[in-house]
């Protein structure tokens, strides 16, 4: 009797483990599908009401994004059509919608849907003394701690002109420049409304909708949340 227990405990100790071992392999379920939001600049002008619906357009993507684990990187470019454009009037507020189709870069190309929404990355000007001239590398390496490279015969090496001569070399203009903000804001007096078909549409009750070729505007595939 003794030898038939110790007999049936291995066998159900390898079932035991078996079964546990089949519960870690299984597949989790896949996780929802994420939000996803592109900063592009637009190829070309935008105008609600005078860029007429159907309108091809074009938009090139500032940063390397994510997109279900891959990496879309930045210059991708975006391909899509205006489905929506109202000019304001009296009564009615200014709307236009953009949706994008696709987007293709270098070595590949994915089919997307994603909308124009009312969020874009404002210029911020900065001093000066807060830029980086020059490639983002070690400064034991490229940087001589100067603002320019070691190398003397190197034009971009000769002190800024300016009225005082007995300036330091090494000293940087105190002059403004304008970048680009790493936060995303709202446009100025536009909305957000999501159409019957599930498009999203950008809509203004106070002026024109236009889009120009010098401004980080951002595609995404649903409306998006307070920037943090």
């Amino acid at each position: 009797m003794f030898s038939k227990m110790m007999a049936v405990r291995p066998i159900a100790l390898v079932v035991l483990c078996s079964t546990t071992l089949l519960a870690q392999q299984s597949p989790a379920a896949p996780p929802p599908s994420g939000m996803h939001e592109f900063p592009v600049i637009m190829q070309q002008n935008v105008t609600a009401g005078n860029t007429p619906v159907g309108t091809k357009v074009r938009a090139k993507l500032t940063v390397a994004t994510l997109l279900d684990g891959a990496v879309v990187p930045r210059n991708a470019v975006f391909s899509g059509e205006v489905i929506e454009s109202v000019a304001k009037s009296a009564s009615d507020a200014s709307r236009l919608a953009i949706r994008m189709d696709s987007v293709q870069w270098k070595k590949g190309s994915a089919p997307i849907t994603v909308y124009l929404t009312a969020w874009f990355y404002p210029s911020v000007s900065v001093r000066g003394g807060d830029l980086q001239y020059g490639p983002p590398q070690p400064a034991s390496k490229t940087w001589n701690g100067a603002g320019a490279y070691p190398d003397p015969k190197s034009p971009i090496n000769q002190p800024f002109p300016g009225r005082d001569s007995d300036a330091r070399s090494d000293s940087v203009p105190d002059t403004a420049a304008s970048v680009t903000s790493h936060h995303r804001v709202v446009m100025k007096n536009v909305e957000s409304a999501r159409n019957s078909d599930g498009a999203i549409a950008i809509t203004s009750n106070r002026s024109n909708i236009k889009l120009d070729k010098l401004t980080t505007y951002v595609l995404a595939t649903n409306d998006l949340p307070p920037s943090r």
